[in-house]
């Protein structure tokens, strides 16, 4: 039985300021960006998020040359969150970017 884990993290790459250098997707431990085959409006192939398996580790922010392309959001545990907040939630992100 195939199972898959559940994302620790979640990416976004905003488009617009990405140059598709392609840094993110050699720094990225578990593989899960690559470079679009469509270009930006400044003609750029920009850098792309298969849509699950993030571990929110933020390697890729951490090799993107380009302030503001990749933002990390990191799920946190659900305990976690209850003690922070005071309450018992189900979960939340916190930013690993800036």
């Amino acid at each position: 039985m195939d199972t898959l884990k559940q994302d620790r993290g979640l990416l976004r790459i905003d488009g617009n300021e990405c140059k598709g250098c392609g840094l993110c997707v050699e720094a990225c431990p578990p593989k899960v960006i690559s470079l679009s085959d469509r270009l930006n409006q400044y003609g750029y192939r920009t850098a792309l998020y298969a849509g699950h398996g993030c571990t929110g580790c933020g390697i890729c922010f951490m090799a993107c040359p380009e302030p503001g392309a990749i933002t990390v959001l990191r799920a946190l545990k659900a305990a976690a969150v209850a003690l922070s907040v005071g309450t018992d939630a189900k979960g939340a992100t916190e930013c690993a970017s800036n």
